[in-house]
């Protein structure tokens, strides 16, 4: 019996980086088990996917700014995201946000906790995904997951830093002037993109290819 709680005694030892990203694992294998029927994984949803997540990934190091506590604006690297969405549903669009989520651990991971962990990485990222709801109004879609994005940070920031507000300040107003001072830029600059005709073009002639 010793021997069994010194098991389980080793989990204490763990880092908060380390259980969250065990978590993570966790989670998306009962993601992808849980939504296996209506994901319907074929060769050019996994190519786009992962050309969506690498294209996001290389567009989050272009940062217009970065923000002390984490979270930065960047040249619409939610965009191709909200785009894969749109195109091939909100389960593959959640499948790819929460592959960036974890791209953005090795990145430039901020970790106090891993609850916050989860909430500011692949949960913040995965339900850019949920902008597939919207599949003939893009830049709803676009809205809506930068909402979800910012209601997980938003969460994090009031719970985990509350520490960093300024003194005599509610940490609840702290987290949403916060969050909503980068996600708010960020998204205006996802719609900017989407806008310019070229763009737009492009998205219309992948969605005819389909």
């Amino acid at each position: 019996m010793k021997g069994f709680f010194e098991i389980f005694k080793k989990f204490s030892e763990l880092k908060p980086e380390t259980i969250g990203i065990l978590v993570v694992l966790v989670l998306v294998c009962l993601f992808l088990i849980l939504g296996r029927n209506r994901l319907k994984f074929n060769t050019k949803s996994i190519v786009y996917g992962g050309l969506t997540i690498a294209l996001s990934f290389i567009l989050s190091y272009i940062r217009v700014y970065k923000m002390p506590q984490g979270g930065s604006i960047t040249l619409a690297s939610m965009l191709p995201i909200f785009v894969y969405s749109y195109i091939f549903g909100p389960f593959a669009g959640i499948a790819a946000g929460i592959g960036l989520g974890i791209l953005q651990l090795i990145q430039d991971a901020y970790v106090v906790h891993w609850v916050q962990l989860l909430l500011d990485y692949p949960i913040a990222f995965g339900v850019l995904g949920l902008a597939g709801l919207f599949r003939k109004n893009l830049p709803l879609g676009i809205l809506f997951g930068g909402l979800m994005r910012f209601l997980a940070h938003f969460l994090s920031g009031f719970i985990f830093f509350a520490e960093y507000a300024p003194k005599g300040m509610n940490p609840i107003y702290y987290s949403f002037v916060y969050n909503i001072s980068y996600i708010l830029p960020e998204l205006i600059i996802c719609i900017i993109i989407y806008y310019i005709p070229n763009v737009r073009k492009s998205i219309d002639r992948i969605i005819s290819n389909m």
